[in-house]
């Protein structure tokens, strides 16, 4: 099948959680499929990975997206628009023109849309469009306009009330819509009747499987969280967890301490401080991850962000690394408290939950080996693609 992938970043190197998602799909489908890539960048530099996507494509074409997002001119043009901020400030005039160029010239089965805010992009077409809602991005906005003071949410929540209709607005216009976990699928079918919609989850990269079960050191524990401090959610659970949660931690516990890496750390390096690291992992260094998930004793992840299902815990469950969340981090992940992961509910429950599995190798090994083979049964990327195929045969027939 002849697919044109549309994504608002360079799916190289896989650090995000849509890079990882989008890299692993393209090394699956390239199998049975001629994919044309087109995705947005925000730095030149970036186009150096062109090189590594080529084995997987038919054809890449990379477009420039605005830099720094919160520029005066989309900040103007968010105001005076119909359109919310997200739409704008990844809104490409190269990316439209291309598009209207390779439809008219070229015959693709189907386009595969990763966000609903590239759709902009698209021009009317006969083609079947499936649109990937990674999250529903209104409501993780939503849940950020909740924390700021209550006199900045009036001039914010006209926007938010523009990302919902145009979200809406852009799922009708899809054949399918499909979301990354079945709480998604449901919210979106509330919010919009009568579209078509399928569950494609989300995956562990298969460089984060470990042969067997590594051993940790209860001596001197280390907590680790791992994200892209890019995104908001990731910027609150980072400081929930250095302000509220280790402190508790460490009055019982005193010989832990804690790792907070990724991307974009410059963010939240104000949390540095005693037994506290915060590390950047360099963009053409990712095979840091699995050895920094190797090192670590314990995943806390503290999320209280709606929406996606969360790759980074996928992937300490695929490195055997044990995990503490919230109910709303393992969302979508068909997970059990006290099976699989534990769940805590404040940062005094964090440390409860954090100390017992720490002290407890019984319970410490049982939740990471039920965490581990059911990644390896359900979320690997070779079983995810063979039923994004499905769906691709089952919107080519509509």
């Amino acid at each position: 099948m002849k697919v044109l992938m549309l994504t608002p970043y360079v799916p190289y190197p896989p650090s995000s959680g849509g890079q990882v998602r989008t890299f692993n799909l393209l090394k699956y489908l390239r199998k049975n499929h001629q994919i044309t890539l087109i995705a947005l960048y925000k730095n030149p530099e970036e186009k150096k990975f062109k090189e590594f996507l080529k084995p997987y494509c038919e054809k890449i074409y990379l477009c420039e997206r605005p830099a720094k997002p919160w520029t005066l001119k989309n900040i103007i043009k968010a105001i005076f628009s119909f359109h919310p901020f997200l739409i704008i400030r990844n809104f490409s005039n190269e990316l439209k023109e291309l598009i209207d160029i390779l439809l008219k010239k070229e015959n693709f089965d189907i386009i595969h849309a990763e966000t609903f805010y590239v759709m902009p992009h698209i021009p009317e077409t006969k083609i079947p469009i499936l649109l990937v809602e990674q999250t529903i991005e209104y409501k993780v906005y939503q849940h950020f306009l909740n924390s700021l003071p209550f006199f900045v949410r009036p001039f914010l929540y006209l926007d938010i009330l523009k990302l919902i209709y145009w979200e809406k607005f852009y799922w009708r216009k899809a054949s399918t819509v499909a979301a990354v976990s079945p709480i998604d699928e449901q919210m979106i079918k509330k919010l919009q009747k009568n579209i078509k919609t399928t569950i494609i989850p989300n995956g562990a990269g298969d460089e984060m499987f470990v042969e067997k079960l590594p051993k940790k050191d209860f001596l001197k524990p280390l907590l680790m969280f791992q994200g892209n401090f890019n995104w908001l959610q990731n910027q609150e659970a980072a400081k929930y967890l250095a302000l509220r949660v280790f402190p508790e931690i460490k009055k019982d516990n005193p010989r832990v301490s804690l790792l907070i890496s990724g991307q974009n750390v410059s963010k939240i390096n104000y949390l540095k401080k005693e037994g506290i690291t915060i590390f950047e992992i360099p963009l053409e260094k990712n095979e840091m991850v699995k050895d920094l998930y190797k090192k670590a004793t314990v995943f806390v992840a503290p999320i209280f962000g709606p929406g996606g299902t969360r790759l980074k815990i996928l992937a300490a469950m695929a490195s055997g690394l044990p995990v503490v969340s919230t109910k709303v981090g393992v969302e979508g992940l068909d997970v059990k408290d006290n099976i699989h992961v534990l769940l805590a509910r404040d940062e005094k429950d964090f440390s409860k939950k954090i100390n017992y599995l720490l002290s407890n190798h019984n319970l410490y090994e049982k939740i990471r080996k039920n965490a581990f083979f059911l990644v390896k049964k359900k979320f690997n990327w070779k079983k995810i693609t063979k039923k994004l195929e499905t769906v691709y045969l089952t919107i080519k027939k509509q």
